[in-house]
Parts: C-alpha cells; structure tokens; sequence
C-alpha cells in the first residue's frame, strides 16, 4: 500500500494504531489490546482497509476490527454511533475493490453491504468480536452497515 495515505482526522490512538501497524509489517498491531467505556479490557483483531476516495481518488487506509467467514473478512461501518455513516464505507459503496492487510497478509477484495439473514448472522458474530457494538446501535436511528471482504484471486 505505498501510495496509500493514512485517513485525514483520525484520532490519535488510530494513528498510533496504523503507525505500530505499518512499521512492523503487521507483525505488531494486528491484535489491538484496548479498554473501552464500560468494558473489560479486550483483545481485538484489526485489520487495515485501504479504500479510493470517493470525491479525491486518493487512496486511504483506516483501522478496523474484524472477524472472518468463508475466506473473507468482516467489518462493520458503525463510527460509534454516529447518524452518519464512516467516509470510508461512503468511499468503498462508490468504489468497492481495496486492499486489505490482516496481520502480515496483503490481499485485493471486493466489498458488499449484506443483509437479511446473512446480516443479522454477520451483525451477531461482530458483536462477538466487538460487544460496543450494540451501545453504538442503539445511539443511531440508521442500520449500520455490514460488510464482507471477499478476496479477489
């Protein structure tokens, strides 16, 4: 991902975060130890997704946690809640081939909103791998996307 840049106004701890990330090759960061508001301290793996700007055609890596199925990887454009939904979800819907590096894997896919029962099947796992994901549900009237990474071989 050498010409990709990291994403503009991310709060430092996803800085941090993709700097240890990228530096290490993936080696340091692909399991993200955090504490969030409310909760144990957890263990999460996150992954850098690298998406083509919508407006710009720059190409942005952001920091997400994850899960797996079949091949492919799940994420989840909650932003915490808020009403709107992620840039980087806006950006993959216009534009649905990225990179994705998981660890020290780096791998082309192509990205797809689910939904109906694959969906709620999805949404039930990410909340396995990420709990807040039910407080951030209930702050938003929008259905948080879900989103499967399906490699491209």
């Amino acid at each position: 991902m050498p010409d990709a840049k990291i994403a503009p106004n991310l709060p430092q701890w996803m800085l941090d975060h993709i700097q240890r990330y990228l530096s290490s090759g993936g080696t340091d960061g692909h399991m993200y130890e955090v504490t969030p508001p409310g909760y144990p301290e957890m263990v999460v793996p996150a992954l850098l997704l690298t998406t083509t700007g919508r407006k710009s055609g720059e190409r942005f890596i952001f920091p997400l946690f994850y899960g797996e199925t079949g091949d492919g990887y799940v994420i989840v454009a909650s932003k915490g809640g808020a009403p709107e939904h992620p840039g980087w979800y806006k950006n993959l819907v216009a534009n649905p081939e990225v990179e994705v590096q998981v660890g020290t894997r780096k791998l082309k896919a192509r990205a797809r909103t689910v939904s109906g029962e694959e969906r709620a099947r999805l949404w039930t796992q990410a909340l396995e791998f990420w709990p807040p994901y039910a407080d951030y549900e209930k702050k938003t009237d929008r259905e948080i996307p879900v989103v499967v990474l399906d490699p491209i071989v």
